[in-house]
C-alpha cells in the first residue's frame, strides 16, 4: 500500500476525476474528447505515409473520426490499422512523461504540431477544421495570457483528457468487438487482414495495449505529480477508412 501512495497523488486523480466529468458533459465533453481523436487519426496517417496514401481526415461533432486512404501494401496496411489506439495511448503517456520531467514546452510544441499539421494536409470537413482552428487559437490565448499555474494545469487537464479517452476508447472497441465483431472498426480491419487472429483478438490487444501504458506511468512514478512550476513561460516566435 505504502509503495502505492509513492507513485499516485491526490492532484493526479483529481485531474483524472476533472476530465471524466468534463466528457460527459454533452456538446462540450466531445469537443475536448476531440483531441484524443486528432491523435488517434494522425496515428493512422503517420504510419500510411511509410508506404500508403492518405487523402482526407474526417473529424465529426460527435468526437468519431476517419481516415480515408487508397490500398497499399499489406504491412502498411497491418501497421496503419494497428496505429490508431496504440499511438493515443503512447501520446497518453508521453504526456505525463513530459509533465513529470517539467517538459511543458516540448508538450505543448507537440499538441500544436499535431494541429497544426492537420490542419494543412489531412482535415477536410467543415466541423474538423472548425474544430482545429478553434482549438488551436484557444490553446494559444491560454499560452500567451494565463499564467504560469494556469498554463501548468490546462496541460494537465489535456494529459489526464488523453488518458481518460486513450482507455474508454479502447474498452469500446473490445466490447464492439465481442458484440458486433463485423463492425469493430480497427478490429475489423485488422481480423480482414490477418483471417488467422478474429476481430475479438484484436479488441483485446487493443485493450490490453491501453492497460500496458497505464501500467507503464505507474510503475515510473509519472502519476505522482506535485505542484511544480513551468521553466519558461510559452511564447510564440515572429479508399480504405480506419
Amino acid at each position: 500500500m505504502e509503495s502505492i501512495k509513492e507513485k499516485l497523488s491526490i492532484k493526479f486523480f483529481l485531474f483524472l476525476g476533472l476530465a471524466f466529468v468534463l466528457i460527459q458533459i454533452p456538446l462540450i465533453g466531445d469537443y475536448f474528447r476531440i483531441i484524443n481523436t486528432v491523435i488517434h487519426e494522425s496515428g493512422h496517417a503517420f504510419m500510411a505515409l511509410f508506404g500508403g496514401n492518405i487523402e482526407s481526415i474526417s473529424i465529426f461533432m460527435n468526437a468519431d473520426g476517419v481516415t480515408h486512404g487508397t490500398q497499399s501494401i499489406w504491412v502498411i496496411d497491418f501497421i496503419t490499422c494497428v496505429a490508431g489506439y496504440m499511438i493515443s495511448s503512447l501520446m497518453a503517456y508521453v504526456s505525463f512523461w513530459l509533465i513529470k520531467r517539467k517538459r511543458y514546452i516540448l508538450f505543448i510544441d507537440l499538441l500544436l504540431g499535431v494541429i497544426i499539421i492537420n490542419f494543412i494536409l489531412w482535415v477536410r470537413n467543415p466541423y474538423g477544421l472548425f474544430w482545429l482552428a478553434s482549438f488551436g487559437l484557444l490553446f494559444l490565448a491560454f499560452l500567451i495570457k494565463g499564467s504560469q499555474k494556469v498554463i501548468q494545469n490546462l496541460l494537465l487537464l489535456l494529459a489526464s483528457v488523453l488518458l481518460v479517452e486513450s482507455f474508454f476508447t479502447a474498452y469500446d472497441i473490445f466490447i464492439i468487438s465481442l458484440l458486433q465483431p463485423h463492425a469493430a472498426g480497427d478490429a475489423t480491419n485488422l481480423a480482414q487482414l490477418t483471417p488467422f487472429f478474429p476481430a475479438q483478438g484484436w479488441g483485446i490487444f487493443f485493450l490490453a495495449q491501453s492497460l500496458f501504458f497505464i501500467l507503464l506511468g505507474f510503475k515510473q512514478g509519472l502519476f505522482k505529480i506535485g505542484m511544480v512550476e513551468l521553466e519558461t513561460k510559452y511564447q510564440l516566435e515572429g479508399t480504405k477508412e480506419y
